[in-house]
This record gives structure tokens, C-alpha cells and sequence, in this order.
């Protein structure tokens, strides 16, 4: 069976759907659905069908939308208001819970879900200007791009959160810590700010400790160090996204040069050099990998296609096929 994508589209407010057919080494479109204004991340439960879709507006909210796997179609099923405009989604505990932060609100959510009901908040916390929050059985690390730091809690059965010792990881000051993916005994952090990618091993019981880093940002790009506050759409400054694994290879997203570095993984996951600098999609700041880490599905803010690349054996991506999608499009899942 071909694996479906899925594209959050931002500039037009809805999510498309594609086929990855590996045997002709294409996106198919299938459907784009959906009136969710800046609809920027969702969150899906393959056991149940079921997505749940930020969107943005007075007040912003979340929608839950039911999938239709054959045609790509989703319908929505209900809303429910959120407390501030959605950055990051994530399911836990069999999709019993979903986690999300707001950047502008600086705050963090654990909602119960009952049948595709979001219910009320049973769970809450604070950092400035939260990107991320990603959920491993029942450790929970949510990423404060404007403290500079990763907040590690557990979450009970219950949905209760309780912190975890350290109550967070450090990242460098003023590096702008992004998106987090966990792999195993390893979590890796992309840097909005400075452009690395940040190696933290992680402990049996869920602390992460900071362990080493790379610039993954393109040599003699001539791009400067971002700051909160700078817009790198008006001067040459770094811009870093997303953060995946590919097999051997840690892939991560510059928006301002429009490429994604591949940097190789050593024994026990440890960092290596950036080994391919592969140009995408414009402006891209989410991007998605098969299970396998043989295809990748990126997006561009400034693009209205989806570009399938094949990982090859020296890290590079050799691109496939690009088919058309909404505008403005920021986040991808890819759906076994």
C-alpha cells in the first residue's frame, strides 16, 4: 500500500493529501480539504482516522477532522477553542491525550480526547515562545525557543504532569532552539538562530544532557546569525526549521538558503559533518521522512508544491517528483 501525506497550508487554510507511489517514484494528489485559517500543525491517529488541526483566528482553536484514507478527503467533525494560536501538536497515550504549544502565548496544553472530543485543559506550563512539544511513551520535552531551553516533564496515565530532574536541558544562549526529534537513547535539536543541529543523549528515565553539535547552515553562504526580533525575509540571516532522521543521516532545513543538509550519523548516533547540501522547495520549513529513510516529502512557505526526494547512499537527496498543493504550505506527516 502507498503511504499518504499529508501538508498543513498555511496561506490558504487547508490540508492536502498526496500518494507516495514508490514504484513510479511519484506524489499523487488526492484531496485538499479543510477551512482552517494559517493551519499550521496537526496531529493524526491512524487507530482512529481522526486529525486534529490547529488553526488560527479570534480565538484560535483546534479541529477535529476525520480522514478518508482511499480519497484523501477530510471532514470535519467538531472545534474547540485554544487558549492561544497552535505552534506544535502531539498525541499521547494511545491518542487518549494531545499536547500543543503556542509561540505567541508562550504556553503549553494537555487535553484529554474522548472519541475525537477534546475536552478541558488537565495540564499546563509556561516558557516563553515554545516551537515544539514531543511526547516518547511518558516523557514529555517541549522546546522554548525564547529561554533558550528544553522543559522535560513525565506524563502520568492520568494525564498529570510532573517534572522531571532537571526540570530542563539547556541550549546555547541565544541559539533559538527549534524542533526536537527523539531517537532512541539520543534527542536532536535544530537551532533557529545559529544553525546547528544539537546532539542530547538521553538517560534511561528521560533527563537529556547536552552532548555536541554541528553547523549544518551552507559554508560561505554569507548568512549571519539570526536574532529574536531580525527578519531574515529582509537580510541574509540564518533561518533553521526542521529536524528529521533518515537512516545514517540527520536531515535538517535552512529556510533562507532553501536547502537541507544531510549530516551523517556515527556509532550510537553520535554527529558526524554535513556531507550534501540539497536544494528544495522555497522557504522550507517542514519536511517529513518515510519510515524506511529512503523518501523525503518537503514543503516551502514561499512554494505551492510538494517535492519527493530519494535518499542516497552519500546522504544526498535526488528529487523525484514535485506535485502541487495549497499555498504557503509548513508541516508534513507521512502515514504508514
Amino acid at each position: 500500500m502507498n503511504e499518504l501525506v499529508l501538508t498543513a497550508n498555511a496561506g490558504d487554510g487547508t490540508i492536502s493529501a498526496l500518494s507516495l507511489d514508490r514504484a513510479q517514484g511519484r506524489l499523487v494528489p488526492l484531496a485538499t480539504s479543510g477551512q482552517l485559517p494559517g493551519c499550521g500543525t496537526f496531529a493524526v491517529d491512524q487507530a482512529t482516522g481522526l486529525v486534529y488541526a490547529a488553526y488560527k483566528g479570534d480565538p484560535a482553536g483546534i479541529a477535529t477532522l476525520r480522514l478518508d484514507r482511499a480519497s484523501g478527503e477530510l471532514t470535519e467533525v467538531r472545534r474547540r477553542p485554544a487558549g492561544g494560536s497552535l505552534t506544535y501538536l502531539s498525541l499521547a497515550h494511545e491518542g487518549r491525550f494531545l499536547l500543543g504549544v503556542s509561540y505567541a502565548a508562550g504556553h503549553a496544553w494537555v487535553w484529554p480526547v474522548t472519541d475525537g472530543v477534546i475536552g478541558e485543559p488537565v495540564g499546563e506550563f509556561s516558557y516563553r515562545n515554545l516551537h515544539c512539544i514531543v511526547v516518547d511513551g511518558t516523557c514529555v520535552y517541549a522546546v522554548s525557543l525564547g529561554e533558550d531551553l528544553i522543559a522535560q516533564f513525565t506524563l502520568s496515565a492520568d494525564g498529570v504532569l510532573a517534572p522531571m530532574e532537571p526540570l530542563v536541558a539547556e541550549a546555547p544562549r541565544g541559539s533559538g532552539p527549534r524542533h526536537l526529534i527523539l531517537d532512541g537513547a539520543n534527542a536532536y535539536l535544530v537551532t533557529e538562530f545559529s544553525g546547528e543541529v544539537i546532539r542530547y543523549a538521553r538517560s534511561a528515565d528521560g533527563p537529556l544532557t547536552r552532548a555536541e553539535a554541528v553547523d549544518v547552515v551552507v559554508p560561505d553562504s554569507g548568512l549571519a546569525p539570526s536574532a529574536y526580533g531580525l527578519d531574515p525575509k529582509t537580510e541574509p540571516l540564518i533561518w533553521g526549521a526542521d529536524v528529521h532522521r533518515a537512516g545514517p543521516w540527520l536531515l535538517s532545513s535552512e529556510r533562507s538558503s532553501s536547502i537541507i543538509t544531510s549530516t551523517a550519523l556515527g556509532e550510537g548516533g553520535t554527529l558526524g559533518e554535513p556531507t550534501a547540501y540539497t536544494p528544495t522547495e522555497a522557504q522550507p520549513r517542514g519536511f517529513a521522512v518515510t519510515a524506511d529513510g529512503e523518501y523525503v516529502v518537503a514543503v516551502g512557505e514561499r512554494s505551492t508544491h510538494a517535492a519527493l526526494s530519494r535518499v542516497e547512499a552519500d546522504g544526498s537527496l535526488t528529487l523525484l517528483d514535485r506535485a502541487p498543493i495549497g499555498a504557503a504550505a509548513n508541516w508534513v506527516r507521512i502515514l504508514n
